[in-house]
């Protein structure tokens, strides 16, 4: 009766305010997360969110820690709940509650100590060898069971405090689940489960996947053995399944998006070297059978190669989220590129509140809020709408990835780091390059924005890219020539006969955009600014949108 009067109460004041439900597809989260111990008084968010407004944020993601709701079992304190909410209200933020329940990076350390002390009632998952781990074991009932009554109570709780009000749009189910030590549990609930038949269901999502368990491999150890790749997609289907009851108790309760986070299986690593079995890509159909309430499978990214770690996890199905990546000089370059090339569902550095100068991630929040501007109120008369399968395209260019190219119809951009145009002196004296940025949005045949930073895009035709003569330029921006003396064989113009059409630039404005969408012209960029008509460019610590009208000639 208790449970039916509260959604009976969450859904008249959600028909009653008129607020907006949170779903994935209106979620534009400009993130930034408190590191782990910013939230545990009330002193600490009373100080921090009116900082992280003032970043430029829109959304905090902020710990919601098992150890201190319930310190004494059966016994609920929501006092550090109600002021996240209160102060994010206050400073017009969303929030996104992380639950540190019975898994934080792997370990159990958010646990309260009641749970942690009684072993025999909540047992710890094991090695091979026996040694017990400060990790919850998933196979226990008795573990799910706390966990999930008090997550169940801080839903109730979020949905009492929040509803017809929409501050709280999303929330995570644990943090970084998976095992270390070894590829999967080996403690007596686990080693019985393992002799146990593979379901049927994740049978047939392999098979169509094309990772098809062996005909006459009936239970999970006759399939796997000792494999730790095998023994991981075990650990997988059994993290997911434990996630998913608690996500359907999060779905009857209050029903905003949620998502797991992943620490990537990175530097060459071995299951249970890294965090075996958590919701890494390479495990994504067995989490997406196992889970099917988990909205996304979301990748935290601290490693080289931001690029290739996002476009794992932005596969159809799966909205591409960044819920934690190192908070640098480079995040706000890297959240433009997963706006433009993937429209993500949102970006958000880590400890933000530890980092000395995020001024890049305000800059950069500034010009996607604008980009955002544009886009959701569909500036485009009903003439020049794009027909297009791709509409935008993100940039992001070190000192080692320097060039991409993008092919749209006919038009081929190429795209560099601003450090290759030779006039710059930071770009050859042994200065580590700042990575450069952007989102390009075409918004009519012959016409783009380009909101970034450290970028430079020349627009060619196909046939004249395919005719294009490579030049050396010196400093001054012609052909370099030949201080050595003697011939200099490179040729100065096209030897054989243009075939086709050019691209020309009409115009590159800076350019800014309104709440209401509609763009404000601010400067024209000619002449030197986009080298004679050759190209528009964005210098490295600018940060622009910029408007360019092309024509073909």
């Amino acid at each position: 009766m208790k449970k039916l009067l509260i959604s009976l109460l969450i859904l008249i004041g959600a028909l009653s305010s008129g607020a907006q439900v949170p779903s994935v597809s209106n979620l534009f989260i400009l993130g930034g997360e408190l590191s782990n111990s910013a939230a545990t008084s009330v002193e600490d968010i009373d100080e921090v969110m009116p900082r992280m407004a003032a970043i430029g944020l829109n959304t905090v993601l902020v710990p919601a820690y098992w150890d201190l709701i319930e310190p004494t079992e059966g016994t609920y304190d929501f006092t550090l709940i109600d002021r996240v909410i209160d102060r994010a209200r206050e400073n017009r933020l969303k929030v996104v509650f992380l639950w540190f329940g019975a898994w934080k990076n792997s370990m159990s350390c958010y646990a309260p100590l009641w749970f942690k002390q009684d072993t025999k009632k909540y047992p710890r998952a094991m090695t091979a060898a026996g040694k017990p781990l400060e990790i919850a074991s998933c196979f226990s009932e008795n573990v799910f069971d706390a966990d999930c009554r008090v997550f169940t109570r801080l839903m109730e709780h979020i949905a009492q405090k929040d509803r017809g009000t929409g501050t709280v749009i999303m929330v995570q189910i644990e943090n970084e689940i998976g095992m270390l030590e070894d590829a999967r549990d080996h403690s007596p609930l686990a080693e019985k489960a393992y002799d146990k038949n593979i379901p049927a269901t994740l049978r047939t999502a392999l098979k169509k996947d094309g990772k098809a368990v062996a005909t006459g491999k009936t239970t999970w150890r006759e399939a796997f053995g000792n494999d730790p790749y095998g023994e991981e997609c075990f650990m997988a289907w059994h993290y997911a399944c434990y996630v998913e009851r608690l996500a359907q108790v999060a779905r009857r309760i209050y029903n905003v998006p949620l998502y797991v986070n992943a620490a990537m299986n990175s530097r060459g690593r071995k299951p249970g070297e890294y965090p075996s079995a958590g919701p890494l890509a390479h495990l994504a159909t067995i989490w997406k059978c196992g889970a099917p309430s988990i909205d996304m499978l979301s990748p935290d990214i601290y490693d080289t190669g931001f690029k290739s770690w996002a476009s794992q996890y932005a596969f159809k199905g799966n909205p591409l989220f960044i819920p934690e990546t190192r908070c640098c000089e480079n995040s706000g370059a890297r959240a433009l590129f997963t706006f433009g090339e993937y429209g993500a569902v949102g970006f958000s550095p880590f400890a933000i509140d530890q980092y000395d100068d995020p001024s890049n991630i305000t800059n950069a929040y500034a010009l996607l809020r604008q980009m955002h501007n544009y886009t959701s109120n569909k500036v485009q008369s009903s003439k020049s709408k794009v027909q297009s399968s791709k509409s935008s395209w993100g940039l992001l260019f070190d000192q080692t990835d320097k060039e991409s190219i993008i092919t749209d119809g006919d038009q081929v951009l190429t795209c560099r780091h601003n450090f290759t145009l030779p006039w710059d002196p930071r770009a050859t004296d042994g200065t580590t390059w700042p990575e450069g940025g952007a989102y390009i949005l075409k918004i009519a045949p012959m016409e783009y924005l380009i909101a970034g930073q450290g970028i430079v895009v020349e627009f060619k035709t196909k046939s004249e890219k395919e005719q294009e003569v490579k030049r050396q330029l010196g400093e001054d921006g012609f052909v370099e020539g030949n201080t050595q003396g003697g011939n200099n064989n490179t040729p100065a113009v096209q030897t054989q006969r243009f075939r086709g059409k050019r691209l020309g630039i009409g115009y590159v404005d800076q350019v800014s955009i309104g709440d209401d969408g509609t763009m404000k012209f601010l400067r024209r960029d000619n002449g030197d600014q986009d080298h004679q008509g050759r190209h528009a460019r964005i210098g490295v610590g600018e940060w622009k949108i910029l408007h360019v009208k092309l024509y073909e000639y």
